[in-house]
């Protein structure tokens, strides 16, 4: 019988992304292609290992009254009440009521890197959501209450020295009352993992195993969500009017 355990297949996954991470790096010498190919490998991640009700895509999100969010590197979202998934120009779109989370992916995190993340994330959190009651078996559930939609970067390395301190936690706070813009959670697989309460407190937690640890809180947070809500398909409807 092979020897194997837990450990060993945990260390593996994050050593295999790790490794695509670092060939995307070092293969590319355009900053656009890098960037496609960061992307590319922290999708393949989340498709591969994230538990199969949710989906994962590089996407816009829209809302009911036609607002749009910017382009988003990732969007982790459920198609189990919302069949208005479109696409347009090979651009996916995706109604911000089946959304759990959007990440933006670059090579390396810096200052500049967390601001473009927190404005894009911010586009999308500010989009209008709609929540229906639910009918099961024994009659109707109350409509969900909006959930806060998870926020993040996620990064090979760092431009900082150290790669984790207090820098990054600077670049990381904001007030509360700015909650739009927080960055929940985020990966520097080199280094470590770093979050962000409700409070607006920073936690910086350096990992050897990084992409493992932020993979499995990820999963853990979704978890906490639980569902998203129920869309009013007739909020969206009334655009086919003439």
């Amino acid at each position: 019988m092979s020897e194997w355990s837990l450990q060993t297949l945990l260390s593996g996954l994050h050593d295999k992304v790790q490794q695509s991470l670092a060939v995307s790096r070092q293969s590319f010498g355009h900053p656009g292609t890098k960037g496609d190919a960061s992307e590319k490998a922290w999708l393949e991640l989340l498709e591969t290992y994230l538990p199969r009700r949710y989906q994962a895509a590089t996407a816009h999100v829209v809302d009911s009254k036609d607002g749009v969010s910017q382009q988003m590197d990732i969007v982790i979202f459920d198609r189990q009440y919302t069949p208005l998934i479109f696409e347009h120009n090979d651009q996916l779109v995706i109604p911000a009521e089946s959304v759990y989370a959007v990440f933006e992916a670059k090579q390396s995190i810096n200052a500049g890197q967390v601001k473009y993340a927190q404005e894009k994330i911010e586009s999308v959190r500010r989009l209008e959501r709609t929540s229906m009651p639910i009918p099961w078996l024994n009659g109707v559930a109350a409509a969900k209450p909006l959930h806060h939609i998870i926020g993040g970067l996620l990064t090979f390395e760092s431009d900082w020295k150290p790669p984790l301190g207090q820098p990054l936690v600077e670049a990381l706070q904001v007030q509360p009352e700015n909650v739009n813009k927080r960055l929940d959670i985020g990966c520097v697989a080199s280094h470590g993992l770093f979050s962000c309460d409700d409070q607006g407190v920073v936690t910086i937690s350096p990992q050897s195993k990084s992409a493992t640890a932020f993979l499995l809180e990820l999963i853990a947070k979704l978890q906490e969500i639980g569902t998203v809500p129920m869309i009013d398909i007739r909020a969206y409807a009334h655009w086919l009017a003439d």
